[in-house]
């Protein structure tokens, strides 16, 4: 008698379970606490104001400008700039989400800075630095040196480097300078000699101030790259032998490039002749 009175008190316990998995009002009731209501916490969603258009407007910017950076770099960016102006700040994942939604929209944005036409600048105030490899057919790779004014365009450097270090790049830019004048400023790229603790003393020295390009955005310093490119594809014509004839071929491409090629950003004048501030199509007095 003992055993089947267990079987039916455990066959009566499992049917009331099943009997109050299946009733919908105790399902609502299971999880919440014993003695809580609804009426005793009430449910109320606070939604934050939208930002304006113009912040993430800002942000994919940014992002495009300084595609390498994380969001929380990014919102320090942004809040340094517009906190004090406009009173607005961002969190890094109001970043991250609009990073994440707005991917189109940073590669197009990329893509408008990479070819956006260059503003007209003036001779002097900026130039651009940078270093390019030549190998012979021999092997041997040449290592020179390119220095470019932004505002004409000119070539003012354009030399054979007989070593790789920050003291031969300031020689090769004082030599620039006692010939060409100051700069208020030297461009470059993130190149480790180009950083040094050595050249960025010898730019304090001469009273050049240095501009370093974001890692990844080769097109903030575009001039010197694309005068590079020209270089390059010259030198691709011939076989170089020795250095002698790097040399020679450098020199060469230079007196080309000031004096006989037109420039399209120049209206059709060469560098030469910006510099000089020289200019053929206008009319002289009749």
């Amino acid at each position: 008698m003992g055993i089947v009175w267990q079987w039916l008190r455990h066959v009566l316990i499992r049917l009331w379970h099943r009997v109050m998995s299946w009733n919908p009002s105790v399902k609502r009731r299971r999880g919440r606490p014993f003695g809580l209501n609804r009426s005793s916490t009430p449910s109320r969603r606070i939604f934050a104001q939208p930002k304006p258009k113009w912040v993430q407007q800002e942000v994919i910017r940014l992002k495009a400008v300084m595609p390498q950076a994380g969001c929380r770099t990014i919102a320090h960016h942004f809040n340094r700039r517009w906190t004090s102006r406009r009173q607005m700040t961002v969190s890094k994942t109001y970043v991250a989400d609009t990073c994440r939604k707005q991917q189109y929209e940073i590669l197009h944005a990329r893509r408008t800075l990479k070819h956006r036409i260059p503003r007209p600048m003036r001779c002097n105030r900026v130039w651009g630095c940078d270093l390019l490899v030549k190998t012979d057919h021999q092997g041997q790779p040449h290592l020179a040196l390119a220095i470019l004014d932004h505002g004409s365009r000119a070539c003012l450097r354009l030399e054979r480097l007989p070593d790789k270090s920050s003291l031969q790049l300031l020689h090769e830019l004082v030599q620039a300078v006692k010939q060409y004048g100051q700069p208020q400023c030297v461009r470059t790229d993130n190149e480790a000699v180009l950083v040094s603790r050595t050249f960025r003393f010898g730019l304090w020295l001469l009273g050049i101030g240095h501009q370093r390009i974001h890692l990844g955005c080769p097109w903030q310093n575009g001039r010197v790259e694309r005068f590079i490119g020209t270089v390059k594809r010259e030198l691709a014509k011939e076989p170089m032998a020795n250095r002698q004839h790097v040399m020679r071929s450098l020199h060469e491409i230079r007196t080309w490039y000031n004096h006989e090629r037109p420039h399209d950003h120049l209206q059709g004048r060469t560098p030469a002749e910006v510099w000089a501030g020289v200019d053929i199509f206008s009319s002289g007095p009749g």
